[in-house]
């Protein structure tokens, strides 16, 4: 019993230890401009912000990940890009399990307010996230995917809403105009 009580104090501290040090990473991640390796970020603010007419999303297909913010809530994450047919797409696995349910908000939160920031080499692109579900695009889309990550989805998946599939249109202005 003695020693219980002298241990206890010790597991309980080297429990919290780890504990503390992961939260107070995940709140610096959070203040901070733009994700961490594993960590969601703060807004994306560094970087110049794009302008122009839509660009030719053919270089992505050299880009391993980019950086995406949505504006509500103003968080970021690192995530896989697809270019398809000079067009952007990012994709959220894992849509139908438990894991994808507990882990992923992105896709939700996307879907009921899809504006959104990406960097990609240190240039800000504002654009809308648009959910696709089906269409002759969906198989051109996850056929990149499986291409240049591996990604083992099919067009079934996004089809069942096990992936979740999303455009990087553009991002219209007040006055209907694209920016």
């Amino acid at each position: 019993m003695n020693v219980v009580r002298r241990v206890l104090p010790v597991v309980g501290l080297l429990v919290l230890i780890p504990i503390v040090a992961i939260a107070a990473a995940a709140l610096s991640a959070r203040l901070s401009d733009g994700p961490s390796v594993v960590l969601a970020g703060g807004p994306l603010v560094a970087g110049e912000l794009f302008t122009g007419s839509e660009p030719d999303w053919a270089f992505a297909r050299d880009v391993g990940t980019i950086e995406l913010q949505l504006l509500d809530p103003p968080q970021s994450r690192r995530i896989w890009i697809a270019e398809h047919e000079g067009r952007a797409y990012v994709a959220s696995g894992y849509m139908g399990s438990m894991i994808g349910r507990l882990w992923k908000h992105w896709p939700a939160q996307a879907e009921r307010d899809g504006r959104a920031v990406i960097r990609v080499d240190d240039r800000r692109y504002e654009r809308t996230l648009q959910r696709i579900k089906t269409g002759p695009i969906v198989e051109g889309v996850v056929a990149e995917f499986r291409r240049k990550y591996g990604f083992a989805a099919t067009p079934a998946d996004v089809e069942a809403g096990s992936v979740w599939l999303f455009a990087l249109a553009p991002r219209a202005d007040v006055n209907g105009g694209m920016r």
